[in-house]
């Protein structure tokens, strides 16, 4: 694998889209053919690496070929930057997008990863024609404050609803997925490597979704709101846009059809209503609010019991809690309408 030698500041990493394609079939014997290609693997999927440091980049692609192609790429640890795009027989297009780098590239806490930019072409046909890596500095982040619902999950079949939101945004906005596996407010306040670590990178009117409540199985309400109030504050402190999120629903059915009132819906054993908390918090301190337990209680309950299972990993998991890749689409997809009708993201911005 071919690597570049780090760049500054204000360099771009590749400069050119050009004609050039891949061969006919995704595994072509000498790999993608063009510039800006040289940086990837010879077979599907590829992987294309670029030794930058940590930062906001552009990203600009070009898909497309001599035969009919469908190509989605993921950037670091598998977050989903472009859905799966058909291009038809010799038809080239050309996508954007904008990645946020930082080490490690995944769970704050979790291993570092590799370093620079990872970007994996692939789909059921991939055919990158061209990459051109731009530094962005000044391109707003959207920072993820969340638990194992939200975050950038390592290996499938896991998907948080975080890992799939860059999708469906366009060039200028990066999703800086903050969320951590196992995290409550508790907990994200006093590790070092969380809000500590996320706070001196806000910068005034980037957006700051939070959604903790899944672990706070032991918080009561008073502590529970003050911790929420505490991360609002920071983020406002540096200029952000705080917006609460409440949690999405568990998976778990009562006997009447609909989703349990305590189980699925974050009752805690102290008997803390979280969403409920969120809500009132969110209209007591004025701040957006995305009630992403009313969105996904919906959701699941119009699919029922059998097929709601798509949605999160009870087939391979017997887990009712975390998502398959398909439930943190459609559960980002929720969160995406939300940003667009409250205006909290440009709509220009949304794809």
């Amino acid at each position: 694998m071919t690597r570049i030698p780090r760049l500054t500041a204000t360099a771009t990493v590749v400069a050119a889209l050009t004609a050039a394609t891949v061969g006919a079939a995704p595994s072509h014997a000498d790999g993608p053919r063009g510039r800006g290609l040289e940086h990837c693997t010879t077979a599907a999927p590829f992987v294309c690496r670029f030794d930058v440091p940590p930062g906001t980049y552009h990203v600009q692609v070009m898909l497309g070929g001599d035969t009919a192609g469908s190509t989605s790429v993921t950037a670091e640890t598998r977050r989903t930057v472009l859905a799966e795009t058909a291009t038809s027989t010799g038809e080239r297009i050309h996508r954007s997008f904008t990645v946020d780098v930082r080490v490690p590239e995944g769970q704050p806490t979790g291993p570092a990863g590799s370093p620079g930019l990872d970007l994996t072409f692939g789909g059921t046909a991939p055919l990158p024609a061209g990459v051109v890596v731009t530094p962005a500095p000044s391109a707003t982040r959207m920072f993820l404050i969340g638990d194992s619902t939200v975050c950038d999950q390592p290996g499938a079949p896991y998907a948080g609803w975080g890992q799939q939101l860059p999708q469906y945004l366009k060039r200028g906005v990066a999703v800086a997925n903050h969320a951590d596996s196992g995290e409550s407010t508790v907990s994200y306040l006093a590790h070092p490597a969380l809000f500590p670590a996320v706070q001196p990178l806000i910068r005034g009117g980037d957006p700051v979704l939070i959604q903790l409540a899944h672990n706070d199985r032991q918080t009561d309400a008073a502590t529970y709101r003050a911790n929420l109030t505490t991360l609002v504050d920071g983020v406002r402190a540096r200029g952000g846009r705080p917006v609460l999120v409440s949690p999405i629903v568990r998976r778990w059915f009562g006997t009447d059809g609909t989703l349990d009132n305590g189980t699925a819906l974050l009752v805690n054993g102290l008997g803390v209503d979280h969403p409920a908390e969120v809500r009132r918090l969110a209209a007591d301190l004025a701040i957006p609010l995305i009630d992403l337990t009313a969105l996904t209680k919906a959701r699941v309950e119009a699919l029922g019991q059998e097929a709601s299972k798509a949605l999160y990993l009870t087939t391979e998991r017997n887990d009712d809690t975390h998502t398959s890749v398909r439930g943190a689409t459609e559960y980002a997809a929720l969160v995406v309408a939300e940003l667009r009708a409250q205006r909290i993201v440009p709509v220009r911005l949304i794809r």
